[in-house]
């Protein structure tokens, strides 16, 4: 039975327009049941929050500010009163954010997150003030998997997490981490037929760091050869010593000259430019041992290309290894003991996926808690396991996927 009206209502409440105030003017209307109840009740419009003193544009301004701009409670606040004028607290800011955590539809974010998945799996920690956090994505479906914060960054808390992704149905076929520790005995009793695929970045950036070793040695050999390097005596030089300079660069000139452009030495050759290609000729003139160096860095880049079958990276590699050359370098030498055995055969696991689905790095993670990591600086160091729940949540929910085009016209492999 319709209600008896018994009074009309009038409410001002604020919204948002550029350097100047703006309200929105609500009519509804008290109304009494006529059954046996007798109580009473009130319309509202459905677009409008109930109960509120800011529509929902205003909600939205603040929550774009904190999760999209980055800025904090109070700079949030000072934004909003410069652009709109607009008195806010710092309780109102916070129910925003448990607001927007209401609205949030987390079981369709799973399901959408396992239906789209591709198979491939990329597994990193981030450390968050006094916490960790363990973030699982999908690189090729550019998706968000998962996310668990733990107190200690243990085996047992990333058993646990694994086995969580686990029963949602992410049964992956390539996982992918960095060179910890924590992971291999763990993704091997959680997913025992995935292969694991160490993170081609983080090999390759231990084997840069040993042939830049091997430059330094060098650097400092010619700074120390000949004259160079002593002490200039006291008083007016000698007759014949200004024409002497003229006549090339002092060892401790050419030092430092290879100091100045030693990051050539492990640039990948397409990206040089011409000026750089005339450096580091130069370099080589200076010290011949830098071209040694030079073509090392640039076969073992070779190995990891994506093209390639695994035979042809492993005769590259075995190639390598054997080279004379390469062995009389200590530096070198114990890269290339390092790099053989098991830790090589992680690093080429992504030769079993097709082509347009091979991932050899975990940077798609570690965008993102890059990402995360800048908004901790806005937040002092996240004191409360709540507010870092709450923001990683709404955070992880402005994420946009964008697939790889080529990821999406194949089939999805193992639990996709």
């Amino acid at each position: 039975m319709r209600g008896r009206r018994k009074r009309h209502l009038r409410r001002r409440i604020r919204s948002l327009a550029y350097r100047q105030e703006a309200f929105l003017d609500v009519h509804y209307a008290e109304y009494r049941c006529r059954c046996s109840c007798r109580r009473y009740f009130r319309s509202w419009p459905l677009d409008v929050p109930p109960k509120a003193d800011y529509d929902e544009s205003v909600r939205a301004a603040v929550l774009d500010r904190l999760l999209e701009d980055g800025l904090n409670v109070e700079r949030t606040r000072a934004a909003l009163k410069r652009d709109f004028l607009l008195e806010l607290s710092s309780g109102f800011v916070y129910d925003c954010l448990d607001w927007q955590l209401t609205r949030l539809k987390l079981a369709d974010h799973r399901r959408r997150t396992l239906r789209n998945f591709s198979g491939t799996l990329c597994v990193d920690e981030l450390h968050l003030g006094k916490h960790t956090l363990l973030l699982a994505t999908d690189p090729l479906a550019d998706e968000v998997i998962g996310f668990a914060l733990v107190r200690v960054n243990d085996q047992a808390h990333l058993r646990r997490f694994l086995l969580m992704l686990k029963y949602w149905g992410f049964l992956p076929a390539v996982v992918i981490s960095d060179g910890s520790n924590l992971y291999p005995a763990t993704l091997a009793e959680v997913w025992p037929d995935a292969a694991h695929q160490l993170c081609v970045f983080h090999v390759l950036q231990d084997v840069t760091a040993k042939v830049l070793d091997a430059v330094r040695r060098l650097r400092r050999a010619c700074e120390r050869r000949g004259k160079a390097g002593r002490k200039r005596k006291r008083g007016r030089p000698r007759k014949g010593a200004r024409k002497r300079a003229r006549q090339g660069p002092t060892n401790k000139d050419k030092a430092a000259f290879l100091f100045k452009r030693r990051y050539l030495i492990v640039k990948r050759v397409e990206s040089l430019s011409a000026q750089e290609r005339a450096d580091l000729g130069v370099m080589f003139g200076y010290e011949p041992g830098l071209k040694v160096l030079w073509r090392f860095s640039q076969q073992i880049y070779a190995v990891w290309q994506t093209e390639q079958s695994r035979q042809v990276a492993r005769w590259r590699w075995s190639r390598l290894k054997n080279s004379e050359e390469y062995q009389v370098v200590p530096e070198l030498k114990g890269v290339l003991a390092w790099l053989d055995g098991e830790k090589l055969d992680k690093t080429q696991a992504f030769h079993g996926q097709p082509q347009a689905q091979r991932q050899k790095t975990n940077n798609h993670v570690e965008r993102i808690n890059r990402r995360l990591r800048f908004d901790e600086k806005a937040r002092y160091k996240w004191r409360r396991r709540k507010s870092i729940v709450r923001f990683l949540l709404l955070r992880i929910s402005r994420h946009i996927p964008r697939p790889k085009a080529d990821a999406q016209q194949l089939p999805p492999t193992a639990g996709g």
